[in-house]
């Protein structure tokens, strides 16, 4: 479920005043991880970016579902068999990520790890899978069946075989993690990255606000809208790298949870908030409830913004983006 997110560029200011842009980069998640912070000097910024490294690690052990010691991990051996006790913070963004999967009608979900992987997208697939098999391949996902326990903090998949993937929003989580710790640290001004979940605070040296530009995949040289960020989030992600044809149409790999189809019409989703998880969660979710409902659903949540680029390369934003403003 988690995007391929390599749409975005970040524009950082060089002019200093007696402050100084200090940037890091890895690989961090299996994905391009990088810190941006405004520091007095070099020991100020090793320090404010060692901090968001070591969060990033904090956090991915606790709910990677790809390291079998974590919380997530425990949650997911133990399905169909017994709750699971977790730390408070793993529980409540659980809860939260299962009340995005009832905003968006299921169409965000992290039970989707939960699907049998029938879609090849590295080219080896020269059929569709047969309807039947499609059907059977969601039996397992649910969010209805993550069963919550408020007062022991503790998290039971009710059917055997299920699984939890936070991949669509634990990215997001992080983000906004180390932006809330960096502030705690005296950190008054940065831009964290993980793959293309952007998280802003402070100014940039010259006084202006952080931008960003987004580009359209289908023309990947061009950046078709740049957009300050004053203290808030985006999230661009995309499919266009990986998906199959099939008389004609194109599936993308991120699959609907609720049907065990991939989406389709949408190569490029950004979506605007003040957390970089909701952001995260809510691309996802639009992906695949396709233009005309996702856009729907974002003009009724107040603060959220988003542009969507259809599969022959057409701009669509959400009512409170005007795009010809930023271009």
């Amino acid at each position: 479920m988690r995007l391929i997110t390599i749409l975005i560029v970040v524009f950082v200011t060089s002019i200093t005043f007696g402050q100084q842009v200090f940037k890091k980069k890895k690989n961090l998640l299996g994905s391009p991880f990088e810190i941006t912070v405004i520091a007095k000097d070099s020991i100020q910024g090793n320090q404010f970016t060692e901090l968001a490294i070591s969060e990033v690690k904090r956090i991915e052990n606790l709910i990677s579902d790809w390291i079998p010691t974590t919380q997530i991990s425990l949650v997911n051996q133990n399905a169909g068999i017994a709750p699971v006790k977790v730390d408070l913070e793993v529980f409540e963004l659980v809860k939260r990520a299962k009340n995005i999967s009832k905003l968006t009608d299921g169409a965000f979900d992290i039970s989707y790890a939960s699907m049998d992987k029938i879609w090849k997208f590295d080219g080896s697939m020269k059929e569709m899978p047969s309807a039947e098999n499609i059907k059977k391949s969601v039996e397992k996902v649910g969010y209805e069946n993550i069963i919550l326990n408020e007062e022991d903090t503790t998290i039971f998949l009710k059917n055997q075989g299920m699984k939890l993937g936070l991949g669509g929003i634990g990215q997001g989580y992080i983000a906004d993690k180390i932006k809330v710790l960096l502030q705690e640290n005296g950190c008054a001004s940065g831009l964290v990255n993980i793959s293309g979940d952007i998280n802003t605070w402070g100014k940039q040296p010259n006084g202006t606000d952080w931008t960003v530009g987004i580009v359209n995949p289908l023309n990947k040289n061009k950046v078709f809208a740049t957009f300050p960020l004053n203290d808030s989030a985006v999230e661009t992600s995309g499919s266009y790298e990986k998906y199959v044809t099939f008389n004609g149409k194109r599936y993308s790999h991120i699959i609907d949870p609720r049907t065990g189809y991939p989406a389709s019409g949408i190569v490029s989703v950004s979506v605007f908030a003040k957390q970089t998880e909701l952001a995260d969660a809510l691309a996802t979710g639009i992906f695949v409830l396709g233009i005309e409902v996702g856009l729907d659903l974002v003009n009724q949540l107040k603060g959220i913004g988003c542009i969507i680029v259809d599969e022959k390369g057409a701009i669509h934003a959400s009512k409170n983006i005007d795009i010809k403003k930023y271009q």
